[in-house]
């Protein structure tokens, strides 16, 4: 694929973690930065700090399950500034939703994020992109895509459903100019973990994974994977047969 230059960027779920990074890494290499989510005190220290490094960072007031809004919004800034070059649907959010204690309103919070916001994010600007013959919409997923883990099955499901979506959109947009990109991490410092009270094998620091994740991103990768210690034996387990994958999530957890 040709090289492509990159002028302007979107991400969701800017606020902490891999999206408030990712967005700050991308600043620092000459992108006009939207750095979308929904605390705005925060969006807006990130906007300083970009500042002070030389950088473009603006912050954006987004929250992506309000569905129609997200499209409206995200839709403004692609013609506002003359086209994104780089969307990424970083937006997500994670819970427990252990089947003997199922509650609804939990599996509704995680679809809405990572499903339904995840999609209209990507979907606000696909067309307008393929019209251009030029773009790149990034999602990210997660090393937890490839099982269902034990107790949090709303999280893997919201996942695997992202995955599969981009490589649909990666196969219908081969030869339109407009690139895909899925990331599937394994556990990183932020937020989102700092609540996880099970084990996290490999834990990477924020900075490490955002790196690999900017990287990934400039060199145009389809799908990218890491740590590679957790990533290799995740991807060996959708091969596995189910009494045997069952057996090891029912120890694990």
């Amino acid at each position: 694929m040709a090289e492509m230059s990159y002028r302007t960027a979107l991400v969701t779920g800017a606020t902490s973690g891999l999206g408030r990074g990712l967005a700050l890494w991308l600043a620092r290499r000459g992108l006009r930065v939207f750095a979308a989510g929904r605390r705005v005190s925060q969006l807006q220290a990130l906007a300083a700090e970009a500042q002070a490094a030389g950088a473009t960072v603006e912050p954006v007031e987004l929250d992506v399950t309000a569905t129609d809004a997200t499209l409206e919004r995200i839709r403004a800034l692609d013609g506002e500034c003359g086209g994104l070059d780089l969307v990424v649907a970083n937006a997500g959010v994670g819970g427990v939703t252990h089947a003997k204690r199922l509650q609804w309103e939990r599996v509704k919070a995680i679809i809405d994020t990572n499903v339904t916001g995840a999609a209209a994010t990507l979907s606000a600007v696909l067309p307008q992109m393929v019209e251009r013959r030029r773009g790149h919409v990034v999602g990210v997923s997660s090393l937890a895509a490839f099982r269902g883990l034990a107790g949090h099955g709303a999280y893997s499901a919201s996942k695997a459903f992202l995955a599969t979506f981009m490589e649909s959109l990666r196969v219908d947009l081969s030869g339109t100019g407009v690139r895909v990109t899925c990331i599937y991490p394994g556990f990183v410092k932020s937020e989102l973990t700092e609540k996880n009270n099970f084990p996290m094998p490999f834990l990477m620091e924020t900075e490490a994974a955002v790196d690999r994740m900017g990287n990934g991103i400039l060199r145009g990768e389809g799908e990218l994977y890491f740590p590679w210690q957790l990533a290799l034996p995740s991807r060996l387990l959708k091969v596995v047969p189910n009494p045997l994958f069952d057996a090891a999530a029912r120890r694990f957890r």
